[in-house]
């Protein structure tokens, strides 16, 4: 009863955390320092064009690897607890095999 709960509370958290990053104003997701600001806004159409090309080579493979990392946990969570209840099964097992027969 209280895992479907913890569970329902994080995903309404994570649902309010993806809908505030969206509705957050661009001038919170954007802090840069004024001399990139200014270089910026005094160059031409293909230096900002070439910015923001570096800008997702440098963004995407750090998310990727994010993400990577989290499917792989989220599909190993109870990897661990499946090892630990093997072992504590086969260590009873093996104590009551080796029990002195009285």
């Amino acid at each position: 009863m209280v895992l479907g709960t913890t569970r329902r509370l994080i995903k309404i958290i994570a649902v309010l955390v993806f809908v505030l990053a969206f509705v957050a104003p661009q001038a919170l997701l954007a802090q840069g320092c004024a001399l990139c600001y200014a270089q910026a806004a005094g160059s031409t159409e293909r230096f900002i064009q070439a910015l923001r090309s570096g800008i997702l080579i440098l963004v995407i493979p750090p998310m990727l690897l994010s993400v990577m990392f989290t499917v792989m946990a989220y599909r190993r969570r109870h990897c661990f607890n499946q090892e630990l209840s093997q072992e504590a099964e086969a260590g009873d097992a093996h104590l009551l095999g080796s029990s002195p027969s009285q």
